[in-house]
């Protein structure tokens, strides 16, 4: 990627944000989520949906522990049964969606009239969906192939797993299945800095865990790691990115450490601090210059891919047009139209309470969304500008303005301009409406028509996202009363 490393002069005016606001994966954010009085019917959200390349999630919401950063939708253990009841409710939530996105509409041709459903990728995540025996997770793979009908082995499929439940039966049955990338959330080689964040393990424990998956020979292997920790130094940091360069993995993410209300690191100190802030981007820094010296290449703020390993998708599939449908009570289901879902709480007893509804829930009440947010006109705008433009490549001008039949310089000329007067966008400026800096191509764009982070604006990705969120959905976050 090429980088404009110098910002222009009227940064120097611009008011410092805090570079760490909001980690955007998905937009809109599940806080702004609220029940759905009508509850309406799945075949009726799909019906007319191009469903010819849809992603396909399952939420396994189980962990053997949880760490002190963790506000993910899990539980510690699954006594009296309980994995094999959730199971059985994730079998009859897959019946259901089923067959509401093979539903015939009125004019009798299938699938409202598209092309038949096919799922271009899928992904097994919690949660810790290693949590599962080697038994239970044959069955989740049945689930996804015969009650679905994706062909597991005929496309890439990703498995989130830990180092205690990285185990050789269950390694194997991921790869008889199909997987082709496992990703271990290993966060710190260094035992003092795991225990500081509330994640007992070993190291021994991580490097025989990462041994058995290197014996599995699933294709792509991702490393987790985690900087901003308490008595994290620099020259620790360095230690966690040898130990995982020294397993070559295809991938790896470097997260930077978010204290969350109900988390157990937010019960034992809170960080609020710009030294906190300039430690985690020293340390963001030093990380991506070691792993593009080793023969990395960034993808986005987080991850990094080793040049040569094949991606993991087809090249025709798209986060930022194509559907996911999501089965388990911490996953979402993506329409053009409706982001929907189940109850999403980080308190340890919510979390039960809803887990126990969704194993209680029959065929016919899996049939309709509960709770979700509607994506209008501007929200999918914002939606595909966000998604794009977090990622190192970009976003290609021509394929927004084919979609909208816009120019997001005029459909977001203020929050460009912000990003350009940073020192965050590469090539936004005068003809394009975005404001001063750097001088663009006649197509309002860089050279070659991408919009574009620099790599000052990739190191902000958690502050520039936040800057596109909609007034409604900022409203309705602000309104979310964690529970």
């Amino acid at each position: 990627m090429t980088v404009t490393t110098t910002a222009p002069a009227e940064a120097a005016a611009v008011p410092r944000v805090r570079p760490y606001e909001n980690y955007v994966y998905a937009y809109p954010h599940k806080t702004a989520y609220r029940p759905l009085p009508a509850r309406p019917a799945l075949r009726e959200l799909w019906r007319g949906e191009d469903k010819s390349a849809l992603s396909l999630y399952l939420h396994i919401p189980f962990c053997e522990v949880r760490c002190g950063f963790c506000n993910l939708f899990t539980r510690i253990g699954a006594p009296d049964g309980l994995a094999g009841r959730y199971l059985d409710a994730l079998d009859r939530q897959a019946a259901a969606v089923r067959e509401a996105l093979d539903f015939e509409g009125e004019d009798g041709n299938g699938n409202g009239g598209d092309a038949p459903v096919r799922f271009a990728n899928a992904a097994f995540g919690g949660g810790t969906p290693t949590f599962l025996t080697a038994d239970e997770l044959t069955r989740l793979c049945d689930i996804a192939e015969r009650r679905m009908g994706a062909d597991l082995r005929a496309v890439p499929l990703s498995v989130e797993t830990s180092p205690a439940t990285a185990t050789a039966d269950r390694l194997a049955v991921l790869a008889e299945r199909g997987a082709t990338r496992l990703s271990i959330g290993v966060q710190s080689f260094v035992d003092a800095e795991a225990r500081a964040a509330v994640r007992p393990q070993h190291r021994a424990d991580v490097e025989a865990a990462l041994g058995r998956i290197r014996e599995a020979r699933i294709p792509v292997l991702n490393i987790d790691l985690i900087y901003g920790i308490d008595g994290q130094t620099p020259a620790t940091w360095r230690t966690s990115l040898d130990a995982a360069l020294a397993w070559e993995p295809e991938e790896l993410y470097l997260y930077p450490l978010y204290v969350r209300p109900l988390t157990g690191l937010a019960r034992r100190t809170a960080h609020t601090d710009t030294e906190w802030d300039r430690q985690r981007l020293d340390l963001y820094r030093r990380g991506r210059d070691h792993l593009l010296g080793r023969g990395y290449e960034q993808v986005s703020m987080r991850m990094f891919r080793k040049a040569g390993a094949a991606p993991q998708g087809p090249d025709d599939h798209a986060c930022q047009t194509d559907g996911m449908i999501g089965l388990g009570c911490g996953a979402r289901s993506y329409t053009s139209a409706l982001h929907y879902s189940f109850d999403y709480a980080v308190d340890m007893g919510e979390v039960r309470r809803i887990i126990d509804d969704y194993t209680a829930t029959d065929g016919a009440g899996f049939r309709r969304a509960p709770i979700g947010r509607e994506v209008d006109g501007d929200e999918a705008r914002r939606r595909h500008l966000l998604q794009s433009l977090l990622q190192a490549r970009g976003m290609p001008l021509a394929d927004y303005r084919g979609r909208f039949g816009t120019d997001p310089y005029a459909d977001f000329p203020a929050e460009l301009a912000a990003f350009a007067a940073r020192g965050w966008l590469e090539g936004a400026g005068t003809d394009g409406g975005a404001g001063g800096g750097a001088h663009h191509g006649s197509d309002g764009g860089t050279e070659d028509g991408q919009l574009r982070l620099t790599a000052e604006g990739l190191a902000h990705s958690d502050a520039l996202g936040p800057e596109l969120f909609s007034p409604s959905v900022r409203a309705a976050m602000a309104a979310y009363d964690p529970k």
